[in-house]
C-alpha cells in the first residue's frame, strides 16, 4: 500500500484542494510582502516566465502519471478476462480426466472461482486469506494432474488419455500463470510512491509560484485561481483513483468471473 491508500477518495480530493489553496495563498502573501522591497523592476516578468515553465512541466508530469495509471488499470482489467477464460477452459478440459480426478478437479474449480472475484469492500486481510486459499487449490489441482501423470489408470486407449491429460495440464498451467500475473499486477504493479509524492510537491510549488507571481503584481483573479485549484485537484484525484486497485470509485469489472461462476454452478459438497 502507498501512503494515500488509507484515505478515501473524497478525502484525497479535499486534501489536494486544501494544499493547493494554501500554497497559492502563501505565495500570494509572500509576493505582496516583497512587492515594495524588490529592487529589480523586471522581476515580475521573469517570475511570470518561470511560472509558465513550471505550469508546462506540471502538465507534462500529470500526463505521464496519468498514462502510467491507465496502463496499469487496463492491465488489471484485461487480466480478469484472461483469468476467467483460462479457468473456464480448465474446467471444461477437466472432463477429459478419468474419475474421480475429473469430479475432484471440477469441484475444486467451483470453489476457486469465487475466491478470484475481488469485491471492492474487501479488507486487506480478506484478500490475503482468499489469495492464500487460491494458492492451496492450485496446488491441489496440480497434485491431481501430477498424480495422473505418474500412474496408468484403467483407460481404453492410453494414448488418447495422454493427449487429453496434456491438454488439461496446459490449460491448468495457464490458469496458474495468469493468477500469479494478476496478483502481481494488483498488488505490486503500482505507480511508484515517489512519483505521487513528486506530483503533490510539484503541485504545491507550482500553485505557490502562481500566487507569488500574482502577489508581485498586486493583482489576482480569485475565480481563476479557484478554477485552477479545482481542476488540478480533480485530475490528481482521478490519477490516484485509477491507480488504486481497491477502494476507489473507478473499479475493474469482475463480470467475466461472475458469469463464469454462474456457468459452472456452486459447490456440490
Amino acid at each position: 500500500m502507498v501512503l494515500v491508500d488509507s484515505l478515501p477518495i473524497w478525502a484525497v480530493y479535499v486534501g489536494v484542494v486544501v494544499l493547493a489553496l494554501l500554497s497559492s495563498e502563501v505565495g500570494f502573501r509572500f509576493g505582496l510582502w516583497l512587492q515594495d522591497r524588490s529592487d529589480e523592476p523586471g522581476e515580475s516578468k521573469m517570475t511570470g516566465a518561470v511560472v509558465g515553465g513550471m505550469l508546462g512541466l506540471m502538465a507534462f508530469l500529470l500526463a505521464i502519471t496519468m498514462g502510467m495509471a491507465t496502463d496499469r488499470f487496463d492491465a488489471r482489467r484485461g487480466l480478469v478476462l484472461e483469468e476467467a477464460n483460462a479457468i473456464g477452459t480448465t474446467y471444461l478440459r477437466a472432463g477429459y480426466l478419468p474419475e474421480p480426478a475429473a469430479s475432484e478437479s471440477r469441484e475444486l474449480l467451483r470453489e476457486y472461482v469465487p475466491l478470484r472475484i475481488a469485491p471492492q469492500d474487501a479488507t486487506v486481510a480478506d484478500l490475503a486469506e482468499e489469495i492464500a486459499r487460491g494458492a492451496e487449490i492450485r496446488d491441489e489441482l496440480w497434485g491431481i494432474a501430477e498424480g495422473l501423470a505418474q500412474t496408468t489408470p484403467d483407460y481404453p486407449d492410453p494414448t488418447v488419455l495422454a493427449v487429453y491429460h496434456a491438454s488439461y495440464t496446459e490449460s491448468l498451467n495457464e490458469t496458474i500463470d495468469v493468477a500469479t500475473t494478476r496478483e502481481v499486477a494488483g498488488i505490486y504493479a503500482r505507480v511508484p510512491e515517489t512519483v505521487l509524492l513528486l506530483l503533490f510537491v510539484g503541485s504545491a510549488l507550482t500553485l505557490g509560484m502562481v500566487g507569488y507571481s500574482a502577489g508581485l503584481t498586486g493583482r489576482r483573479s480569485p475565480l481563476t485561481a479557484i478554477a485552477l485549484v479545482v481542476v488540478l485537484g480533480a485530475v490528481i484525484t482521478l490519477i490516484i483513483d485509477i491507480e488504486r486497485p481497491q477502494g476507489g470509485s473507478l473499479t475493474v469489472s469482475q463480470l467475466p468471473l461472475i458469469q463464469l461462476e454462474e456457468q459452472i454452478g456452486p459447490l456440490k459438497q
